[in-house]
């Protein structure tokens, strides 16, 4: 039986200490992303010793949208229905933050029971990227709120790029300012190509970085061969379900039972 990390404040800062020490360059920690407190024991259940969750499907599962469209309280709400019922650390997509200070996101991550956060550099209160010299600043503030906190630092750079090699130069300087404020680890997603991330990672080696597993993309061997050290999947099985459950409505209501 899998040991209860809990959520005191003893057990919460062992189950920091673990997630961070699953974060190992060429052995990447795989993290299928759960949003609420079914799927997170399912999870656990599966043998996966940390739960992520994905912003994407906490939202949609709440009617919101993604994005930082769902109202906050509700947000942190779901979450600690999945810090309540498994017994691993947990990691949870914080989006932009919400609007929060540091000092507030630190104390709501902790009232929840969370070993650690991802945190997006997206502008959500405009268009575009947060500065970098901005962003940096907001991780270290995060950082001396909460000096056990795992920060993930995502980097949003890809996303709207049509060509990933034209962007890398500065996707680099952002992880490499992220890593330096305090960030245990730096995740560019959205990137498929396997010489972007090997660039990538090279340059900032041997800190961790997180990948999203896409399809088309590099399988987990070949991830791991890259030195990556951390593999999400983000809403991709919230968004696979959800075709298998549309499918079945689907049947059901054409008169053929769905099971």
């Amino acid at each position: 039986m899998t040991q209860r990390i809990g959520t005191s404040p003893g057990a919460l800062k062992a189950g920091k200490a673990l997630l961070r020490s699953l974060h190992v360059p060429g052995r990447p920690l795989i993290l299928p992303n759960a949003w609420d407190a079914a799927s997170g024991l399912l999870v656990e259940e599966a043998g996966f010793p940390v739960v992520a969750t994905s912003s994407g499907a906490v939202a949609e599962s709440l009617g919101y949208a993604d994005h930082q469209g769902a109202p906050v309280d509700e947000v942190f709400a779901a979450i600690r229905r999945i810090t309540r019922t498994v017994s691993v650390p947990v990691t949870m997509d914080a989006e932009g933050g919400y609007g929060l200070s540091a000092g507030e996101l630190a104390d709501r991550l902790a009232e929840a029971g969370l070993a650690g956060c991802n945190i997006e550099d997206t502008d959500y209160a405009g268009t575009g990227l947060v500065d970098i010299v901005v962003q940096a600043d907001r991780l270290a503030a995060l950082r001396a709120a909460d000096p056990d906190l795992v920060i993930n630092a995502r980097i949003d750079l890809f996303i709207a790029a049509k060509d990933h090699r034209a962007v890398l130069d500065e996707a680099i300087e952002r992880a490499r300012a992220y890593l330096a404020a305090g960030a245990d680890c730096v995740y560019p997603i959205l990137v498929r190509s396997a010489d972007v991330l090997e660039s990538f990672v090279g340059a900032i080696s041997p800190a961790a970085v997180n990948v999203a597993y896409l399809p088309h993309g590099p399988d987990l061997p070949a991830l791991g061969a890259l030195g990556v050290a951390r593999v999400s999947l983000g809403t991709g099985l919230w968004w696979n379900l959800q075709a298998v459950l549309r499918a079945k409505l689907a049947k059901f209501a054409a008169g053929t039972p769905p099971y």
